[in-house]
């Protein structure tokens, strides 16, 4: 078609000098003015015809797979040739293509972040000690869409004492309903905070009742199956449901002693915007699995011992369209009660916290939160105390805080601690919401 209208162009071109030729007597003249002209347009015809086979050329290099067959050794015949087929190739229009198999590679690796937690601690806490210094934790995320049904997501956690699978799952996404299911390793969706990965928490720690009642950092974190349906409500409330179906083994809350010991989760949540700067999320939360209070008894009878979790939990935000960079507020509450069976007597606790969250400016937060929690195994036991926390964002990839908390631990009192915490991030990891 291109070299079809470069054609077009030409003889109109001619016609167009035909029909402007002089009279016979000055044809002498004319004529070869015409053909100086005609051989001009000939000589643009043929570049045009080379910056064709140009572009031709390079669709056809980035287009063509990369091939994996090794040079072979060239002769010294045509490594003195190698300069003068240079020159021909500029000439003909195949200018070599850079970059093609790099870009086509590229595409095919998936989304990697790093982040990293760096922890200190001043104080005198020997009911939970931490150390003075620590890298706590440096998380690499691996994250990519599969195919248009499936993406899978992967985040390894390296510590000082180790290497984890923090999380690992393929989510399908495709499926009819509105329904979206998991398979892998995944956090539960109990409640809010252990759901979160350390990097996305507003604090330097965990509550207490997460330490005591839901396993702590690693929470109820176990290889199992989700499935999630999301439906609007009444009033325009937003609605979720998720169930999951776990192995059964998740830190010192769950413990599968037997093939078919299997945990489940149940979580509810509501959403709702009340006006254009503030929305409310509630919900409800059930968690049953098997403990490890049947090791200790006679094999006919370590499957009868289970703990039962129930939660409840709320957050209140607030961002002003127009202010919505320089303030904003985040409030949160959490309520679990634990049913735990074991020998001589079953053990009823119960843990929450509240907590605040305002931002100053457009890089600085302040915070408190208050903790009271029973323990799981005694609920004899109480700790309770309070934090008040600052945060400064240098840019969105790196955040200082400063966490000051004050602990009545069941086994110490007045237990006050500073504790400082450096975050750093690369890459494109994925978000986590609150």
């Amino acid at each position: 078609m291109k070299r079809f209208f470069l054609f077009a162009v030409l003889m109109t071109s001619c016609f167009g000098f035909s029909q402007a030729a002089p009279a016979p007597a000055q044809a002498s003249s004319g004529s070869q003015a015409t053909d100086q002209k005609i051989k001009d347009l000939e000589e643009r015809v043929i570049a045009l015809e080379g910056q064709l086979r140009m572009l031709e050329s390079k669709q056809q290099a980035v287009a063509a797979p990369p091939t994996t067959t090794a040079p072979a050794t060239p002769s010294p015949t045509s490594q003195a040739a190698a300069p003068e087929q240079a020159e021909v190739t500029a000439e003909n229009g195949q200018v070599p293509v850079y970059g093609g198999a790099t870009g086509q590679a590229k595409a095919l690796n998936p989304d990697i972040s790093l982040i990293g937690d760096f922890l200190a601690a001043v104080g005198h806490n020997t009911a939970r000690p931490v150390p003075t210094l620590e890298m706590h934790e440096t998380e690499l995320g691996l994250q990519a869409i599969i195919d248009p049904y499936a993406r899978a997501d992967a985040f390894i956690s390296f510590g000082e004492e180790g290497v984890n699978l923090e999380e690992g799952y393929l989510t399908f996404t495709a499926l009819p309903a509105g329904i979206v299911a998991r398979a892998g390793k995944m956090r539960a969706a109990f409640g809010k905070v252990n759901t979160l990965h350390n990097h996305v928490l507003p604090w330097t720690d965990r509550p207490l009742v997460t330490e005591n009642l839901v396993g702590g950092e690693d929470g109820i974190n176990d290889a199992g199956l989700s499935v999630t349906r999301a439906f609007e409500g009444p009033k325009g409330l937003f609605i979720e449901g998720t169930g999951q179906v776990f192995r059964g083994d998740s830190d010192d809350v769950f413990k599968s002693i037997r093939r078919e010991d299997v945990s489940t989760v149940g979580h509810v949540r509501a959403y709702k915007d009340i006006t254009e700067s503030t929305n409310l999320d509630i919900g409800a939360s059930y968690s049953r699995g098997h403990n490890d209070a049947g090791l200790l008894s006679a094999p006919q009878f370590q499957n009868d011992f289970v703990t039962s979790l129930y939660g409840a939990d709320a957050t209140l935000r607030w961002k002003p369209l127009r202010r919505s960079i320089y303030h904003s507020f985040v409030g949160r509450t959490e309520f679990v009660w634990s049913d735990r069976q074991q020998f001589p007597a079953a053990q009823h606790a119960f843990g929450m916290y509240a907590s605040g969250d305002y931002q100053l400016a457009r890089r600085w937060f302040v915070g408190a939160r208050y903790d009271h929690s029973e323990r799981a195994r005694d609920s004899a036991q109480l700790d309770q105390g309070g934090s008040l926390v600052l945060t400064y964002w240098p840019s969105e990839f790196a955040q200082l805080r400063a966490q000051y908390r004050h602990t009545d631990y069941a086994e110490q009192q007045n237990v006050n601690e500073l504790r400082l915490q450096l975050q750093f991030a690369m890459g494109a990891h994925g978000a986590h919401p609150f």
